[in-house]
């Protein structure tokens, strides 16, 4: 699925409690997380949730890429952790650090209809996927 995909998908709700349903089934499809990164070292910082976040770097043809899965303890982060990946995974480097997060998030409602909670562990996921992509840049 692409991000235009997830975005038409989500506005065939014209009810939040439905998109966070839908949300939270995104993160129920996630591939199972390796055990072996449930771990302190793979733990991201700033949550309320248990969140553990694994990358990988797929060497392709176009270069360098880069690859995410992640597992918690809450259905929703799981499932904005799948927006997250929609966004992010499969992509270079410089594709995510391109990534115009304000307005993904105002393309879909997102950023007013999460708590300041949730928002913050949001984003600490989302610093880390960055943080890998300058890793990456980096060694490139």
């Amino acid at each position: 699925m692409d991000f235009a995909e997830l975005e038409a998908n989500l506005l065939l709700f014209t009810d939040w409690a439905d998109r966070y349903q839908y949300i939270i089934g995104l993160g129920a499809k996630l591939p199972a997380l390796d055990e072996k990164y449930r771990t302190d070292t793979y733990k991201v910082e700033g949550c309320m949730s248990q969140v553990w976040l694994q990358s990988e770097i797929v060497e392709t043809d176009g270069g360098k890429r880069l690859r995410f899965n992640a597992d918690s303890d809450s259905t929703i982060v799981k499932g904005l952790f799948a927006i997250l990946r929609i966004l992010f995974s499969d992509r270079s480097a410089d594709e995510i650090l391109a990534v115009d997060l304000d307005a993904a998030f105002a393309q879909i409602g997102l950023e007013q209809h999460l708590s300041p909670n949730r928002r913050n562990g949001f984003f600490a996921m989302i610093e880390e996927m960055r943080r890998a992509a300058v890793v990456v840049k980096a060694t490139s």
